[in-house]
């Protein structure tokens, strides 16, 4: 989850350090495989944590081996360019869709391409686990594998641990060229065990103390000091529907008849009952029969490692937040077997090869130097049979800046990078009585807490503690549809030939001025559960609020499917259709008063009151125009009506 009270996202296997690409894998088209004596070499297979001075010498030829072989499909260029075709409003293809069996039919892998990397892969001494349209799996010892991929398997040192990898980038028989993507899993960093566990209960309880405000505002904490030389409000309790549909201009709207899915990893076994008890508790419509389903896995994996209940807020706060500003859409949550990328790209891939749904939310990710090559290529392929059927992607950016609090490094979070799917950054949503929109600022927190005396605020306004993800990728190529509106000072911070930039829209996801959620929780005696409210935000809501707001637009648009979405939403950029968001909306500093309860749940382990100033996002800032916090913008009361067919 993207927001203060848990990372899970910080659990996502992605192994490597991702060097920097430029060309046809950055913009998601499989690499330029250059023939080496017989071989077709698969561009992005080698970590970059794999050098000379790390090696410890070859893995054992009978260890263990488990990858999987992507397959690029009969015409991998002319997927990518049918892709962009129909996305792009100034073509004549712009939303001229495939059926999934369609798409499946024209780009997917031929049964001639599927039976060779078969037969080579079982020449060669591996076992075929499974075939999809995708992928075929293997598992066999390091001897066949080095066989099949033409490299030497080493040991290597990564950090303080020691894992396998190739000593030199993968390649297939030229006889195979073009019908291979990529492999991956011939690196184990990290290692990939799995289990059968059963699912945990519910983490403990979470709750948010007060005094609240229920509106931006409506309760000034007068006791406590001031702030850039005012009274400040206390945090609202949190934002329900209602309100967040005021504030991004749903007016009638539902999303009747539009389909959304959700991915994360496992699936919270209480959701059926904590969505209606939150939307009926909460002035949102009941659910209808039938209106929210799930698509889970035959058995979970890696639950310990993962920390699955950790994963049921995020499909609480992904669900509820759908549903509270598009009631009318159906929802269907497709949960992982766990949060490694194989299952995450399995996830959606169902949602792809069935066509679920015509909007994707996902609130999960890592950083950009954790992804490898081989994967980006992946989950590309899948996000552009998407876009060929009108399916649209939408990721949070991530909850922690710039990420170099977090990791060291200023970077962005993928697969919020990649080409072929919307980011969605995250602001501070002041939100007034009558749910008027008041502003927003860019969402970044500094937190200083109350001095002993209650005199003052410590060190004010503190160190920075969170904010929404953004920044200039340095391994995705600039596409056509930012040229234009991303400044260069953002776009070529990394290369002179420019770079994708994240965020591309942005809504709500400070936890101080958050949503409201409501999910069934361990109390603390460990054994009973009940039904809880608590504030919750992060670049997580900001996702499935976005993707929820598209519901409404592809509603006014008659239904018709909004696809990959990005060309449209810079096509809108600088018009009425956004609110353009930046730092310091009012003139003056702008922060919130919180008390929380020390042990998460109750006054029993004492109170912590802080101040928490808004629109301080690391070194991101929210300015006038299109920046690396909020993108364009957000919506604004003409968004949805502007994708009206007239």
């Amino acid at each position: 989850m993207r927001s203060n009270r848990a990372a899970l996202r910080a659990s996502v296997s992605l192994a490597a350090t991702l060097p920097l690409l430029t060309g046809a894998l950055a913009l998601g088209i499989p690499a330029a495989h250059a023939a080496d004596q017989g071989r077709d070499t698969l561009a992005g297979t080698k970590p970059a944590w794999a050098t000379a001075r790390a090696d410890r010498g070859a893995a054992a030829d009978s260890a263990r081996v488990s990858a999987r072989v992507y397959l690029a499909g009969r015409d991998a260029a002319g997927l990518a360019a049918h892709a962009k075709a129909v996305s792009d409003p100034g073509s004549a293809s712009y939303g001229k869709y495939l059926s999934a069996d369609r798409a499946q039919a024209r780009f997917g892998a031929t049964k001639a391409q599927v039976a060779a990397v078969r037969s080579w892969l079982r020449s060669a001494g591996l076992k075929v686990t499974g075939v999809t349209q995708h992928y075929v799996a293997v598992t066999g010892e390091v001897a066949a594998a080095e066989k099949a991929f033409g490299t030497q398997l080493h040991n290597y040192t990564k950090g303080t641990k020691t894992y396998r990898a190739p000593t030199a980038t993968a390649s297939v028989p030229d006889g195979l060229k073009g019908a291979v993507l990529t492999v991956t899993g011939l690196d184990n960093a990290p290692h990939l065990a799995s289990h059968q566990d059963q699912l945990p209960p519910p983490e403990t309880v979470f709750r948010n103390a007060g005094p609240f405000s229920t509106y931006h505002g409506s309760k000034v904490a007068t006791t406590l000091p001031d702030a850039y030389g005012t009274k400040i409000p206390y945090a609202v309790q949190g934002y329900t529907g209602k309100q967040l549909r005021a504030a991004y201009g749903a007016g009638k709207r539902t999303g009747k008849g539009v389909r959304i899915a959700i991915t994360d990893a496992y699936a919270s076994p209480t959701i059926a009952y904590d969505a209606g008890t939150y939307a009926k508790r909460n002035g949102d419509a009941a659910w209808k029969s039938g209106q929210l389903r799930q698509v889970l896995p035959a058995q979970y994996t890696r639950t310990e490692e993962c920390g699955a209940a950790g994963w049921y807020g995020e499909e609480t706060l992904d669900v509820e937040a759908v549903h509270a500003v598009a009631p009318g859409a159906q929802v269907t949550y497709v949960g992982a077997a766990s949060c490694y990328d194989e299952d995450l790209l399995d996830s959606l891939s169902k949602i792809v090869d069935n066509h679920l749904a015509d909007l994707v939310s996902n609130s999960w990710g890592e950083t950009e130097d954790a992804q490898t090559p081989d994967l980006a290529a992946a989950y590309d392929q899948v996000f552009q049979f998407g876009a060929v059927e009108g399916i649209g992607f939408y990721y949070s950016s991530g909850d922690d800046g710039d990420e170099v609090a977090s990791s060291g490094t200023k970077q962005v979070d993928i697969p919020a990078s990649s080409a072929w799917v919307t980011a969605v950054g995250g602001t501070s949503l002041a939100v007034g009585k009558g749910d008027k929109y008041l502003w927003e600022t860019g969402w970044g927190t500094e937190k200083a807490v109350l001095s002993a005396d209650g005199r003052s605020w410590t060190d004010f306004p503190g160190a920075f503690n969170s904010g929404a993800g953004g920044g200039t990728s340095r391994t995705v190529a600039e596409p056509y549809w930012q040229k234009s509106v991303v400044p260069d000072a953002l776009a070529k911070a990394n290369s002179a030939g420019g770079n994708r930039v994240v965020p591309d829209i942005a809504a709500i996801a400070d936890p101080n001025t958050g949503f409201l959620v409501g999910q069934t929780q361990t109390m603390p005696d460990g054994t009973t559960q009940a039904y809880d409210e608590y504030r919750l935000g992060g670049t997580s809501l900001a996702a499935p609020v976005i993707a929820a707001v598209q519901a409404l637009a592809q509603e006014a648009r008659g239904g018709k499917p909004l696809g990959f979405a990005n060309p449209a939403i810079y096509a809108r950029y600088g018009s009425k259709a956004y609110h353009d968001i930046t730092d310091n909306p009012t003139g003056s500093g702008l922060a919130v008063a919180r008390v929380d309860y020390v042990n998460g749940y109750d006054a029993t382990g004492g109170l912590t009151t802080s101040v928490r100033t808004l629109g301080k996002d690391s070194s991101l800032k929210a300015v006038k125009g299109y920046d690396d916090v909020t993108g364009v913008g957000t919506p604004a009361g003409g968004y949805v009506e502007s994708y009206r067919r007239r």
